[in-house]
């Protein structure tokens, strides 16, 4: 009870920067790592071919199928567990944490026999040509082995942050992204695997995450416990209230994956150098937002806290700081990766035609990434106080309502140019549909409490 109270104090009474930054600052640290691991093992895989740099990117469509389950239950789960702390109920965010780590790893499973029942047509349907084919199923097999690890981990790591241990949560990851970091070339090469030595690489870093994120829930690290005992207090509405509070992060990450095919799918019509650039593009932002992201991650267990505990003044003082901080972040990285662009794809792979692809789609990306951040804090505010049908639409718009008829449209009408087009003209358009449901939450939120100091 102690170390209840403590953390509630600490979640509503520590100075709002310096509580969002440390509460950011693990998180960052370990995307950041993950990031580094992604775009090292896309470097790794380019020195293959391009053939096998573009089965990275038909990959990476995969296992954000697999993150958009782990997301779903972990922000899902994670979001009604922050918020039953800041009302002081530990046992019932217990109960969240154990329905949401069983339900993940379930998911996890399935995931694995449908995709090894269906792995043949399962590549081709992720984009993949003939020649990038045999790469990607060799590299997806061992993601499948992985996938139910995969998925809990995710989960996992996103309950930590909830309840204002993502320190602990960065461990996980790092010690598994750094894992990761060294078995690639130790496996691809010093064993003479090739691409599979980066699929089993992947997959034994995933398990040791999982193991280390889990024991910090067996081993009384954190606010909740996950046991099959505290299972007896399963119900229907339990599941459904964090399936449908996660839901948004599934919208997100499941629109996320199927664009990414989408893309690979329209990519494929211009050879493997196309598909190799713009996986390579997708790479380089993925791991440049990270930043800015783990600000906004640093903000979600804030919100929660606040919103249940009804310190709403609290609550909009961490909004404008997260949004103006990640702005801040991105303007500097944007500004680097825009006139660094050619070098940057190089590095992943020196072929004429993948960067000549890749520079135009990575200057177009930077320019538009400048109007994500109020986007991205706008989805994360709704979802971590509970208002799910707003989260959803929003996190439907840019990966799904906006890009997928503009990816069509412009693939049609404009050929390889409108592919790279698509994307960034979908965050654009992103922004001024995002600042209207900001105005009209703020507006509708009346002070309860004031709050306990005064940061």
């Amino acid at each position: 009870m102690k170390q209840q109270q403590s953390q509630l104090q600490i979640m509503l009474e520590t100075p709002i920067p310096k509580l969002i930054l440390t509460l950011s600052v693990p998180t960052i640290i370990s995307m950041l790592i993950t990031n580094i691991y992604n775009l090292v093992d896309t470097a790794f895989v380019g020195r293959l071919g391009t053939s096998a740099s573009g089965a990275v990117g038909i990959v990476f469509g995969f296992m954000s199928i697999i993150q958009a389950f782990g997301f779903m239950f972990g922000m899902g789960s994670g979001s009604l567990i922050s918020r039953s702390l800041g009302r002081g109920d530990n046992d019932q965010a217990s109960i969240y944490a154990s329905v949401g780590f069983f339900s993940a790893f379930l998911s996890g499973i399935i995931i694995t026999i449908v995709g090894f029942i269906f792995l043949d047509d399962f590549v081709f349907f992720l984009g993949s040509t003939e020649t990038i084919a045999p790469y990607a199923k060799s590299y997806i097999t061992y993601i499948l082995i992985s996938a139910p690890f995969m998925v809990t981990s995710f989960s996992l790591n996103n309950i930590l942050r909830f309840e204002g241990k993502a320190f602990l949560g960065m461990i996980g990851l790092s010690v598994g992204a750094v894992t990761n970091i060294i078995g690639d070339p130790i496996l691809m090469f010093g064993f003479n695997m090739g691409i599979s030595g980066a699929g089993l690489s992947t997959a034994l870093s995933q398990l040791l995450s999982w193991s280390i994120l889990l024991s910090m829930f067996l081993f009384n690290r954190t606010e909740t416990k996950i046991s099959f005992v505290i299972l007896r207090y399963f119900s229907p509405k339990i599941l459904f209230d964090i399936v449908t509070t996660g839901f948004p992060s599934l919208v997100r990450q499941g629109l996320s994956s199927f664009t990414t095919v989408l893309l690979n799918t329209e990519c494929a019509v211009y050879g493997d150098a196309a598909v190799a650039a713009m996986g390579i593009v997708n790479r380089i932002f993925f791991f440049a937002f990270s930043i800015a992201l783990g600000i906004g991650q640093g903000f979600q267990p804030v919100a929660g806290f606040t919103y249940g505990s009804a310190h709403y003044e609290r609550l909009k003082k961490a909004f404008w700081f997260t949004i103006f901080a990640a702005e801040a972040v991105m303007i500097v990285e944007c500004i680097y990766i825009y006139f660094d662009a050619t070098h940057l794809i190089q590095v992943f792979r020196d072929d004429p035609k993948v960067i000549e692809i890749g520079v135009r789609a990575l200057k177009l990306q930077t320019i538009a990434q400048l109007f994500m951040p109020p986007c991205m804090v706008i989805e994360m505010l709704l979802q971590s106080v509970g208002k799910r049908l707003a989260a959803s639409i929003l996190s439907s718009m840019r990966t799904g309502i906006l890009f997928i008829p503009l990816l069509l449209y412009l693939a049609a009408t404009r050929g390889l140019a409108g592919i790279q087009e698509a994307n960034p003209l979908a965050i654009v358009l992103c922004f001024p549909i995002s600042i209207p449901f900001a105005v009209y939450f703020f507006r509708n939120l009346k002070t309860k409490k004031l709050e306990p100091s005064s940061p």
